[in-house]
């Protein structure tokens, strides 16, 4: 997965931060076949601008954010929300943070393009929306 045409800033709240690091030494621990997925999500947090939950851009996908994204090849649009692995539920569109969309939308903000090879070729989502954000909302612990 990669940014759309020039590295680009990412912001992370400090809480997501040290959930998904627990996260990220929880599923180290166990032998992981998707080691590739989690070295990815260590290196966004790793580039990543930390900020207080309450200094967050309200256009930035923040984990448990709801966004609304626009396929680029299709036109399709598509809802989702950005969650923990023990709450993912693909039919309710909660992807994990550990899937590897779930990992590319981390820290994007609403305009930005999203390109990733899957295995038919490469996807390319722009973010339209940001539908719900826990900390614009003032949910600044889910």
């Amino acid at each position: 997965m990669k940014r759309s045409a020039e590295e680009r800033a990412i912001y992370i709240t400090e809480f997501d931060q040290s959930r998904l690091e627990e996260l990220l030494d929880q599923v180290n621990t166990e032998d992981s076949r998707d080691s590739k997925h989690l070295r990815e999500l260590e290196d966004e947090l790793l580039r990543a601008e930390v900020v207080e939950p309450q200094d967050i851009p309200a256009d930035v996908i923040t984990m448990n954010s709801r966004v609304c994204l626009k396929d680029l090849d299709s036109g399709e649009e598509l809802h989702y929300t950005l969650v923990f692995p023990g709450d993912a539920r693909l039919e309710d569109n909660r992807i994990s943070i550990l899937a590897p969309v779930g990992t590319a939308l981390l820290g994007y903000r609403v305009g930005d393009t999203i390109t990733w090879k899957v295995p038919g070729g490469t996807r390319r989502l722009k973010v339209k929306k940001i539908l719900y954000q826990p900390e614009a909302a003032g949910d600044f612990h889910l």
